[in-house]
């Protein structure tokens, strides 16, 4: 289509010496406009037409994402085209997926945390549905692999999130800002989307920002797409605007009267600790008398068992967790070192994380504003609920900080009898 050269032409232009004048391209596009096939056409293009083998990287939100995307999507296009005869072989391991080619380049699956790049050296990377990112940990894997190729470059592409999208919203600002600028070299940047003054209702509006309209889109599938969603969803969707933090699943103004900074937990004090499902965080809360405390939140896991034992040395108390979730696998280290631990079924966290929400609503529980407050902020405007039978649950996904929420909504629900706890000035 017409919007995928335009960038390819433009993203793979060269300086004089023949190195790429875009170090980074960053390309916004509303839903099913053809973000696949560029991916795909470019990922191939390095590893089928230089002089050297290439090794290109492809994340996505999860690395299970990411490897359903290749070897559903990408894969069946390549080996039903021409080119399909330069593949030496398909590796479908979980662990190991990727594409292998008989000149020796290769495409493979990298997860989605900041280590996952380590001892690798890549000449491309593409961080695919961005929208789903709060932080750079992605682009952390892959940029330093990159540092020594000087015709490397990094692929940002993804359809406006909303306002917890940290990632791409700051991507979204930097390449706005070189467009802007009118800069011919490092960073490259596309937007195609209805503009936000537009009637999303009309679809003399949609031809202003849904490249793909009239190729592999029709009015009639866009206007039958727009009678089945809400009108948030559909904005960002295939409007391709940011959606707004009212969409929340605590809505914005409800939590914002529940959080205060003259509060503190006092008198039957509970601790709870929860783990990211990639283990690159942790974080522990205590709750009391209605009111509960983000108390920490850390990077990886290594240090929580000493600051539980520490937090229940000092407090009294007991923690809770959840049984099945990656903080089960501390449940032995803290029994030894002394600390009750009491594990929640996951019937038990989705009635836990009910109560949270209708306590907040209803103003039955306060949040103390302490040293970790940000954390707690982006894990609520990044949240979403995850269905479970006829009810719901704080939904985990990978890249998604929900930590410190669940620590909160788990002491909330969980409380021991303890003593009085102060945290100003909390150690990091």
């Amino acid at each position: 289509m017409p919007w995928q050269q335009m960038v390819a032409d433009v993203a793979n232009e060269l300086l004089p010496d023949g190195t790429p004048a875009f170090r980074e391209v960053i390309v916004t596009v509303p839903r099913q406009s053809g973000k696949t096939t560029l991916t795909l056409s470019q990922s191939v293009e390095r590893c089928t037409m230089r002089d050297r083998p290439q090794h290109v990287a492809y994340t996505a939100q999860t690395g299970s994402d990411a490897r359903k995307k290749l070897l559903n999507d990408q894969v069946p296009i390549l080996e039903a085209s021409p080119l399909g005869k330069q593949v030496r072989r398909v590796a479908r391991a979980n662990d190991n997926a990727g594409v292998v080619f008989k000149n020796g380049s290769r495409i493979d699956v990298l997860a989605s945390n900041a280590s996952a790049g380590h001892g690798r050296v890549l000449d491309l990377g593409h961080v695919d549905e961005a929208f789903d990112d709060i932080d750079d940990r992605r682009e952390q894997a892959m940029l330093p692999a990159m540092i020594t190729k000087p015709d490397a470059q990094l692929w940002v592409v993804s359809t406006q999130g909303t306002d917890a999208s940290v990632y791409l919203n700051r991507k979204i600002e930097l390449g706005r800002a070189a467009a802007l600028e009118g800069r011919t070299s490092g960073i490259c940047f596309f937007e195609w989307g209805v503009p936000d003054d537009a009637d999303i209702h009309d679809p003399a509006s949609w031809w202003l920002g849904m490249p793909a309209l009239g190729h592999t889109q029709s009015i009639e599938a866009i206007s039958h797409a727009k009678q089945t969603m809400t009108e948030g969803e559909f904005r960002r969707a295939f409007g391709n605007q940011r959606t707004r933090s009212n969409e929340r699943a605590i809505p914005e103004m409800t939590w914002r009267v529940a959080c205060r900074s003259d509060v503190a937990p006092t008198g039957r004090l509970s601790f709870a600790v929860d783990v990211a499902p990639d283990r690159d965080w942790a974080s522990i809360a205590a709750a009391a008398g209605g009111v509960v405390e983000l108390v920490d939140h850390r990077p990886g896991v290594g240090w929580v068992e000493q600051r539980l034992a520490q937090l229940v040395a000092d407090h009294g108390g007991a923690v809770v967790l959840e049984a099945t979730s990656p903080a089960g696998a501390l449940v032995p280290g803290l029994r030894s070192k002394g600390v009750q631990v009491r594990e929640l079924s996951a019937a038990e966290v989705t009635r836990a994380c009910g109560t949270f929400y209708d306590d907040v609503a209803d103003g039955r529980v306060q949040i103390r504003i302490g040293p970790f407050h940000e954390y707690l902020e982006t894990a609520v405007a990044a949240v979403a609920k995850q269905p479970v039978g006829d009810t719901w649950r704080w939904g985990r996904k990978r890249l998604d900080p929900i930590t410190p929420l669940m620590v909160v909504t788990l002491a909330h629900a969980s409380p021991a009898k303890s003593k009085t706890m102060h945290t100003r000035g909390a150690r990091r």
